[in-house]
């Protein structure tokens, strides 16, 4: 496949699969470890041509292209058969550390250094190491997202190259992956923004361009424009397969006056319905034929999928996990292996009854000591 931004492709020049793993700090990484060790067991996970990720789905996909090329598949190359100690512990072990809080502490004796570089910094020392986006896999493509605040678009961090599509290419960069996943994870008001300085010999400018290049870029949370991560995949793959870890906006009847809690909840309402845009536009190309693939998110409702044999389920349960905050905050175990249940089921029912029927029905859960009923 060329390297032609989903902007520049018609509908019908769609070929490949994409998978897009949405924000939602620990709350969506744990929900997607489920996701890709489900897609893994199903022998579906090296077929993905594409994966677009935002936020906290950042971080699982960031852990899976740091392991990927220590993954062994088994004889017939689908499955990994290591993938549980190569991705979802490391995963698990990141999960078991509180990075937002440490981080913004931190930031208070050392103000020359912004939270979103101190973020960085514990990735970088806990799991990414020095690898940068040249160590990432070919195949598949790894696109980790964030939103430029200069120019409103959104940013895309990948193997060949990074940009927003009003700028020019930086081909083949050597930034950090943990500065990638930091500045995508960057959620306001507390972890943003990411300063990236850029050496300005590094833009590929295209004869006639006009405007003066940036020495930096200015990044955010990629959920600021697009938090289910679908705008590098959605006109480019013929097969477009979505998880959506975002969370659960509660109904209050108290809403704050003071500017920085009445501003977090207008940030809510603006995110929760941009997600609902999004969601709606998609699940209506599913239906109308325009777009293969499926959708399945946190708060779905796993008998709405009619996959035979699914996993039993409590939407209590998963409504809790959905309203689990999205924070790089610890989780008790039982909540991680919860959330990681929860992902492997709901993506197996969505998989099963939309992409392909013939996948054999699981037996078990990852966890199933931890289940996905609740104790009441």
């Amino acid at each position: 496949m060329d390297d032609l931004a989903h902007e520049e492709r018609a509908e019908s020049s769609r070929e490949g699969t994409g998978l897009c793993l949405s924000g939602g700090g620990y709350r969506a990484m744990l929900f997607h470890a489920g996701t890709l060790q489900r897609l893994n067991d199903a022998g579906r996970l090296r077929k993905i041509d594409f994966l677009s990720s935002v936020s906290g789905g950042s971080i699982a996909a960031g852990v899976l292209g740091r392991y990927w090329s220590r993954l062994r598949f088994d004889d017939e190359g689908n499955s990994a058969v290591n993938f549980n100690v190569e991705v979802v512990d490391r995963i698990r072990a990141l999960a078991d550390l509180t990075l937002d809080q440490r981080s913004v502490v931190g930031g208070l004796f050392r103000p020359r250094v912004s939270v979103g570089e101190r973020v960085a910094a514990e990735f970088r020392d806990n799991v990414f190491g020095d690898f940068t986006l040249q160590d990432l896999p070919e195949h598949p493509r790894f696109i980790i997202t964030a939103t430029n605040l200069q120019t409103g678009k959104l940013w895309r961090f990948s193997r060949p190259y990074m940009w927003d599509w009003t700028l020019p290419k930086i081909e083949f960069p050597t930034t950090s992956l943990a500065t990638a996943v930091a500045a995508s994870s960057a959620f306001p008001p507390f972890l943003s923004p990411v300063n990236m300085p850029i050496d300005p010999s590094e833009w590929i400018n295209p004869p006639g361009a006009k405007a003066e290049l940036p020495d930096h870029v200015v990044l955010s949370d990629g959920g600021v424009y697009d938090n289910l991560g679908l705008e590098p995949v959605i006109k480019r793959c013929e097969t477009v397969l979505v998880s959506d870890g975002g969370g659960l906006m509660e109904r209050t009847m108290v809403i704050h006056r003071d500017w920085p809690r009445h501003l977090l909840r207008v940030l809510d309402v603006i995110d929760n319905q941009v997600r609902s845009l999004r969601k709606r536009s998609l699940i209506s190309s599913y239906e109308d034929g325009s777009l293969n693939g499926a959708y399945w998110g946190i708060r779905s409702d796993i008998e709405k999928y009619r996959a035979p044999k699914a996993f039993s389920v409590s939407p209590d349960l998963t409504q809790d996990l959905a309203k689990i905050p999205t924070r790089l905050r610890a989780l008790p175990d039982r909540t991680q292996e919860q959330l990681i249940n929860w992902g492997y089921a709901i993506c197996d029912a969505g998989i099963r009854s939309w992409v392909d029927d013939t996948i054999e029905a699981p037996t078990s859960l990852p966890y199933p000591q931890s289940g996905l009923m609740s104790q009441a």
